[in-house]
C-alpha cells in the first residue's frame, strides 16, 4: 500500500513538472553572446568594405547591407557592378550566423557558402575566385593573412573564411524582449498585448527560435495569392509543392530594414504586419491589434554590433 502511495506521488510530481515545462516554454530564446576570432573578424570586416573584389571596383558587400539600413538594403532591389539590378530584395545580414540556409530561397547552407553567390554574380559582383586569390596575395593583404592563418600563400577558401567570420561577429543581443526572457524586463501592456497577438494569430508558426525566423520554408500567401514570387524554392528544386516558398526572414530589428517581403512591396512595418497576417494566416487585424504586434516587433531591435572592437 505504502508503496503505491508512493508512486501516486512521483506520478503527480512528474505531471506537475511537465506541466511547469509546458506553460514556461517560450518559442522564442533570447541570444547570447558569440564568440569569434576577432583578428580573423577584423580581417573579414576590411574585405567587406572593399571594392576590389568586384569586377567594375565600385561595388563591396556594404552595398547590399548597409550598417546605416539595418545592415540590409533601403532599395527594393539591389545595384551591382556596371549598374545592373538584381531580382529580389536584400535581406540583413544581422544574426545571419542563425538562419538554418541563407539566402531567401535557401540555395546555400552557410555563411561561407553563401559568399559564392554575390562574388560570382554577373549581376552583383562578378569576379572569380582567381581573382580574389591575386588581390589577397599581394600587399597590403598578404601580411594581414600571413597574421591570422599563419602561413605564405592564401585562398579563395580562406578569404571566405575572414568574411563569414565578420558575419558571425554581427549579431544584435539585449533587445527588451530578450531581457523579458531573461526576466530582466517588463513589457508594456501593448507589448505584451502584441506579444500573445503574435502567437494567437500564428505568426509564432514561421517566426519563431532564436532568431524569431529563418529556421525554416515557408510559403508566400497560404490562405490568398502574394503575387511576385521571383526567385523562389522552386527556382532551385523545380518541384511544384515550392513555388512561392521562401526561408522565413528575421524580424529581429526589423523596424529598421524595410522594405519588407522578398519583392520589397511595402516600406511600412505596420502595413506589412497588415497583409502578412491576411495572406498567410488569414486574419483582418484592426488598427489597434496591427499598432500592438507593431509595438512587440519594436522590442526586437538589438544592440549593434560594435565594430570599434575590432578596429583596436
Amino acid at each position: 500500500m505504502t508503496k503505491n502511495k508512493g508512486d501516486d506521488v512521483k506520478k503527480l510530481l512528474f505531471f506537475i513538472l511537465l506541466i511547469s515545462n509546458i506553460f514556461a516554454y517560450t518559442p522564442i530564446t533570447p541570444i547570447n553572446d558569440v564568440m569569434v576570432n576577432k583578428a580573423k573578424a577584423k580581417l573579414g570586416m576590411k574585405l567587406f568594405f572593399d571594392f576590389q573584389f568586384s569586377a567594375d571596383g565600385k561595388v563591396s558587400c556594404r552595398n547590399c547591407h548597409n550598417p546605416m539600413t539595418g545592415w540590409a538594403d533601403s532599395r527594393p532591389v539591389s545595384i551591382g557592378v556596371y549598374g545592373k539590378k538584381g531580382v529580389i530584395q536584400s535581406p540583413t545580414v544581422l544574426n545571419s550566423v542563425y538562419n538554418f540556409k541563407q539566402f531567401w530561397n535557401g540555395r546555400a547552407n552557410n555563411l561561407k557558402e553563401q559568399i559564392d553567390g554575390p562574388i560570382h554574380n554577373p549581376v552583383e559582383m562578378g569576379i572569380d575566385d582567381k581573382k580574389v586569390e591575386q588581390i589577397i596575395n599581394k600587399s597590403p593583404y598578404k601580411e594581414i593573412f600571413a597574421k591570422v592563418y599563419f602561413k605564405d600563400k592564401f585562398t579563395y577558401n580562406d578569404f571566405k573564411d575572414a568574411i563569414a567570420t565578420f558575419e558571425y561577429f554581427l549579431t544584435t543581443p539585449n533587445c527588451k524582449f530578450d531581457k523579458y526572457l531573461k526576466h530582466k524586463a517588463k513589457l508594456s501592456k501593448s507589448e505584451m498585448n502584441g506579444y500573445k497577438l503574435f502567437k494567437s494569430v500564428g505568426c509564432i508558426n514561421c517566426h519563431d527560435g532564436v532568431n524569431v525566423g529563418g529556421g525554416k520554408f515557408a510559403k508566400a500567401g497560404v490562405y490568398h495569392k502574394f503575387g511576385n514570387c521571383n526567385d523562389d524554392r522552386y527556382s532551385i528544386t523545380h518541384k511544384n509543392k515550392d513555388k512561392c516558398v521562401y526561408k522565413v526572414p528575421t524580424l529581429r530589428n526589423i523596424n529598421l530594414t524595410p522594405p519588407y517581403f522578398h519583392d520589397a512591396r511595402t516600406y511600412n512595418l505596420k502595413e506589412a504586419i497588415k497583409i502578412e497576417a491576411w495572406v498567410n494566416c488569414n486574419k483582418k487585424l484592426t488598427k489597434q491589434q496591427i499598432n500592438d504586434i507593431y509595438n512587440f516587433l519594436l522590442t526586437l531591435q538589438g544592440d549593434f554590433p560594435h565594430l570599434r572592437e575590432l578596429m583596436r
